[in-house]
């Protein structure tokens, strides 16, 4: 389905009946990527969306930062008149909803946080490093003769920090405007309860950031999946689900 918001189309869909949850899905991701979660939660309306830029859901024309996706979800709920009893987002999902909760912009009875993203290991130095990697390869790439193998070049300079800033396309800026938000202070502000879910092998966001999104929330519980990596709702759907569906309970 499509519904226009801040005057973008949002795909997204809504099915079954019950407490209602949001899910909110990862950078580069969709919301399919939460189908293998889909049959263990029969008892529930589930609500997805494709966020702005992902999926089938309309490009902004200009430069986002996480404070417009908030608003965009903001406005998605508000136009679907949704009560929502559970947020749930991983990764770039959860930043949306870490920031969001903190300032009381988005509300939910609960939420569940799947190997988030928001906590920075350097803050300010590694945004610096992707934006001074990314001038480099632009300066490098105009000398004769390395401009014929520009894209080469410039992919090996992103793959050297792993950065996913050159395979971004049309949201390079707006990636950069998001990786260097570090959100801890943000986590201090959440209020309600709030499930930590991580992959022990996760190398994206590591297990350790979980460790310490426990420790910056207050009262929030978290649940380690062994040998699941960065999506253990895809790995291991089943215990995913049954955590959610317990936590919500």
């Amino acid at each position: 389905m499509k519904i226009i918001i801040n005057n973008l189309a949002i795909d997204y869909s809504d099915q079954g009946d019950g407490p209602i949850i949001l899910f909110l899905h990862g950078w580069k991701d969709n919301s399919r990527t939460f189908d293998p979660l889909i049959p263990f939660l029969p008892n529930f309306r589930i609500v997805r969306m494709d966020l702005p830029g992902f999926g089938n859901s309309e490009t902004p024309d200009a430069s986002w930062n996480l404070n417009d996706y908030i608003d965009l979800v903001k406005n998605f709920i508000k136009k679907l008149n949704l009560n929502i009893d559970a947020l749930v987002g991983h990764s770039f999902g959860g930043r949306i909803i870490i920031k969001g909760l903190a300032g009381k912009n988005i509300e939910a009875e609960k939420a569940v946080l799947i190997g988030s993203a928001g906590i920075s290991k350097t803050n300010t130095a590694k945004n610096f490093l992707f934006r001074l990697t990314a001038k480099i390869g632009k300066i490098l790439t105009l000398i004769p003769p390395l401009i014929f193998w520009k894209r080469q070049i410039r992919q090996k300079f992103y793959n050297k920090i792993g950065s996913d800033y050159l395979n971004a396309g049309a949201l390079r800026n707006t990636f950069l405007n998001i990786i260097g938000e570090d959100l801890s202070a943000a986590a201090k502000k959440i209020t309600i309860p709030t499930l930590l879910i991580w992959g022990d092998c996760d190398t994206q966001t590591p297990v350790n950031d979980g460790k310490k999104l426990n420790t910056l929330i207050n009262g929030s519980r978290l649940e380690i999946i062994i040998g699941a990596g960065h999506f253990p709702h895809q790995e291991n759907p089943e215990k995913v689900s049954n955590l959610i569906k317990n936590f919500i309970q």
